[in-house]
């Protein structure tokens, strides 16, 4: 299994790197790459359509159409990771509000982390060592939060 994550600006690294430590802990593949939605469309649609990657994790601030960009150019899952600014509403909406027919996940602001466990989730439909990997980090999790 394979995560590509997009990134609509190097300033939006931060947020990556809660996905890549996820992704670390689980071993599973990804590859980052930064692509604008605007300002490099074309090549965009190219790494999306030539990506052999399973799930994309597209990560944008201010007008966030990145995740929607990604998701006209395949059928594969498409999680979208608003990220915070000025005003954070602006990158929530767009991601969340999607027109009928082009579906994009959505997780909360700055949810690296979070886009990398749903990816792990969509993925583990289909590997089992996935789904029992996922079914310790939810043990681990409850046993932190009832040992504080």
């Amino acid at each position: 299994m394979k995560i590509q994550i997009i990134l609509g600006s190097k300033s939006d690294m931060s947020v990556a790197e809660k996905a890549e430590k996820i992704l670390k802990e689980f071993s599973v593949d990804y590859d980052i790459k930064v692509a604008s939605a605007h300002r490099i469309p074309d090549y965009l649609k190219e790494l999306v359509e030539k990506s052999d990657a399973d799930v994309f994790i597209g990560i944008a601030g201010l007008s966030a159409a990145l995740p929607g960009s990604i998701a006209a150019h395949t059928t594969k899952p498409v999680i979208g990771v608003p990220v915070s600014g000025k005003v954070n509403l602006d990158s929530i909406l767009s991601i969340v509000q999607m027109p009928p027919g082009i579906p994009v996940g959505a997780v909360g602001l700055d949810r690296g982390d979070n886009a990398a466990l749903l990816a792990i989730q969509i993925c583990s439909v289909k590997d089992e060592k996935l789904k029992k990997e996922m079914q310790m980090y939810r043990k681990k999790m409850k046993e932190k939060v009832l040992n504080g």
